[in-house]
């Protein structure tokens, strides 16, 4: 007789959950695998691919097939509230990634404490990695809407997947690709979909044995490079930018405009401390 945990059902279910970090900034599809208890196998999984493969795929499929069904059936909506409400809902996202950071503090530090090298580390992504991606469209221009950009997008979804903390959405306002995403999620366009899918699969075969060893042997600097990395594209959402055409603006933003993002960013900040303890719950 078959589990909970191996119901076919259920695996669909937590699919759907994950992609929520897929599409949503200051949410890791990492951090959310953790908390339904399948983040280690998954990493496990990739990384030694050979290993098990059947087993494991069939394991996951289920999981796969919920987070496609997740992302169409959530982009519409996201869509319209970004389209209508941006600078509530990107306060929002930002409260949500900056209440992330104390998790992501406490983790950095749970296997070795920190040193100068940790905290250079950590200044040097801020600064040269915020003024980079800043700059980024200006330096390389924008990254183009096409088959390629979503290849771009795809590794970047992965990653956040194999690092629990990193959300690869709020990356993707900045270079421009995260309407374009939504817009192909929202319809099920196979021309989003299939690069992505592209993408995620080289990203994943890629870097999870990377990770895996990362994280064993440079765990320290692996979480200060990701802290680094979360606050300086969390601080990027919030300023206007013209070198980005999905860049916050507060043109015309009236006193509600204002009160409703102050508290949606400390409703983010309560959502993110309930998933950090349901994270350390079920880690």
């Amino acid at each position: 007789m078959k589990t909970k945990q191996d119901n076919f059902l259920v695996r669909f279910i937590k699919g759907m959950v994950i992609a929520l970090g897929f599409i949503l900034p200051g949410v890791s599809g990492g951090v959310l695998a953790a908390i339904l208890g399948i983040y280690e196998r998954m990493l496990s999984f990739m990384a030694h691919i050979r290993k098990n493969f059947k087993r494991d795929f069939l394991y996951f499929l289920p999981v796969g097939i919920g987070g496609i069904v997740g992302i169409g059936v959530l982009s519409k909506p996201l869509e319209y509230l970004l389209a209508n409400y941006q600078m509530i809902v990107l306060w929002g996202f930002a409260g949500t990634i900056i209440g992330t950071l104390p998790t992501l503090l406490y983790e950095s530090t749970s296997q070795t404490k920190r040193d100068r090298i940790d905290i250079a580390w950590f200044l040097g992504i801020l600064i040269g990695g915020g003024l980079f991606l800043f700059f980024m469209s200006e330096i390389f221009g924008t990254i183009p809407a096409n088959f390629f950009g979503f290849i771009i997008a795809g590794i970047l979804i992965a990653l956040g997947v194999l690092v629990p903390g990193l959300s690869p959405s709020n990356l993707l306002i900045i270079l421009g690709l995260y309407t374009p995403m939504l817009k192909g999620f929202k319809n099920f366009d196979p021309m989003i979909f299939i690069p992505i899918a592209i993408g995620g699969i080289i990203s994943m075969l890629t870097f999870s044995k990377a990770m895996e060893k990362l994280i064993q042997y440079h765990h320290s600097r692996v979480y200060h490079f990701i802290l680094g990395i979360v606050l300086a594209s969390t601080i990027l959402i919030l300023i206007p930018s013209p070198y980005s055409a999905e860049s916050i603006t507060y043109q015309n933003a009236t006193m509600i405009d204002w009160s409703l993002s102050i508290i949606f960013f400390l409703i983010g900040l309560i959502l993110a401390f309930w998933m950090s303890k349901l994270e350390d719950r079920y880690k």
